[in-house]
């Protein structure tokens, strides 16, 4: 990246990181079950629900419980279940309509990430309806505040439930873009591990090791406070302690309870302190290629820690202390290293690879593009760098087959 741009890019995130304390930041109320959620609607005087989340939730028959307690409580509810992995602008239309059909005052997003993000986007969306979601794509330019929303994480790894984001794909052109305003953030989160009780044990892993790029990005970018890297250092021990069982022993409902807690602490401290370049890449591969965002960032995670180098050393060694595999007498640059490995055993011992099937060579410098507008100039990183340096990442994903295919 080139000096200017760089001196720019450092200035933006300076006055960002001075306006934290006067921006108005908060964390969702937490309840604990779904069955809480009735009484929450009544109190905040709301007639009709929306509920949004995906075919697979839905045949799972995970809102089965949350809709007892609505119909026992004498609630109406709709159900939207049709969104898709990375949720487009289709998806985002076919909720609205919904919304205004049945007169719904109440969203409720129930699922992963996918489904948080769909909601919000219908809260946005029925807030602003003469602004399509491109135009409110970037930073506070939705200031509006949106329809009662609650969140109930099924996956413990997006942190959706605590954020101001909302990440949608462009039906159209593929081009994946973040919303981000304070309203966003859901009133409620639930915590319900009941809920991630039939999650497979490769999405278990991958959406946790999510919740664990969350906290590292968050806790290593250039615009910490103390809360954030508390809540990021919490999130790492959490995740650490509890990852290998919730893959092993699904049905472990105190580790499953602990996955989702870590996943609410890594969202709190990447609201603050944003994320970085692998979840820039991880993006860009979303969109494209609907590649699941966990995946992504797991198969991402120790490649750009490594490219960061010795800058992030002393934060690592921070990072490594929490999850156990070091301690504080070390040289910061053995701890460091022992946590990247400790991440690369972690991808190996779930079956997760360091390649990406769908990459094609000449999608390189479009999705480099991409990564690069919605990295730069407002994710703080360690390091900076540009679409050309990014492109790295991209062709290190490549498979060696594709390398032999693309070399005759």
């Amino acid at each position: 990246m080139n000096l200017v741009r760089k001196i720019y890019c450092r200035a933006f995130q300076k006055a960002f990181h001075i306006a934290i304390p006067f921006l108005p930041y908060r964390k969702p109320k937490i309840a604990g079950s779904v069955k809480e959620l009735p009484e929450i609607i009544m109190r905040h005087k709301c007639t009709h629900v929306l509920i949004i989340t995906d075919a697979g939730i839905a045949r799972l028959g995970l809102t089965r419980r949350l809709e007892k307690a609505l119909k026992e409580a004498g609630i109406p509810y709709t159900m939207y279940d049709k969104t898709v992995a990375n949720p487009t602008t289709v998806n985002v239309q076919e909720a609205l309509d919904l919304y205004h059909e049945n007169g719904c005052d109440v969203i409720i997003g129930f699922g992963g990430g996918s489904s948080m993000d769909c909601a919000k986007a219908v809260g946005a969306r029925a807030v602003k309806p003469k602004q399509s979601l491109a135009q409110m794509k970037g930073i506070l330019k939705v200031y509006k505040k949106l329809p009662l929303l609650i969140a109930v994480p099924t996956t413990a790894g997006t942190g959706s439930e605590t954020t101001l984001a909302a990440v949608i794909t462009d039906a159209d052109t593929r081009y994946k873009y973040a919303i981000n305003d304070f309203p966003l953030i859901p009133r409620y989160a639930v915590l319900d591990p009941k809920v991630t009780l039939s999650l497979p044990p490769f999405i278990t892993a991958t959406t946790g090791m999510d919740a664990l790029t969350h906290a590292v990005e968050a806790y290593i970018g250039n615009s910490t406070t103390i809360d954030t890297r508390k809540d990021a250092l919490k999130a790492v021990k959490l995740i650490f302690e509890n990852i290998y069982t919730v893959h092993d022993q699904g049905d472990n409902i105190h580790a499953r309870r602990n996955m989702l807690h870590a996943s609410f602490y890594a969202g709190c401290a990447f609201t603050k302190s944003y994320v970085g370049y692998v979840h820039a890449v991880a993006h860009s591969l979303g969109g494209e290629y609907n590649v699941p965002h966990g995946l992504a960032n797991a198969v991402l995670l120790p490649m750009v820690l490594r490219e960061y180098g010795s800058c992030i050393d002393k934060k690592l060694h921070n990072l490594a202390v929490a999850a156990g595999v070091a301690d504080k007498s070390m040289p910061d640059y053995e701890a460091a290293e022992l946590f990247i490995q400790a991440i690369e055993e972690m991808k190996e011992k779930f079956g997760i690879g360091n390649t990406v099937k769908e990459i094609q060579e000449t999608d390189i410098p479009k999705l480099a593009h991409y990564a690069d507008k919605e990295a730069n100039p407002l994710y703080p990183v360690p390091k900076l760098m540009d679409a050309s340096e990014l492109e790295k990442f991209y062709y290190m994903l490549i498979p060696a087959e594709n390398n032999s295919e693309i070399a005759c």
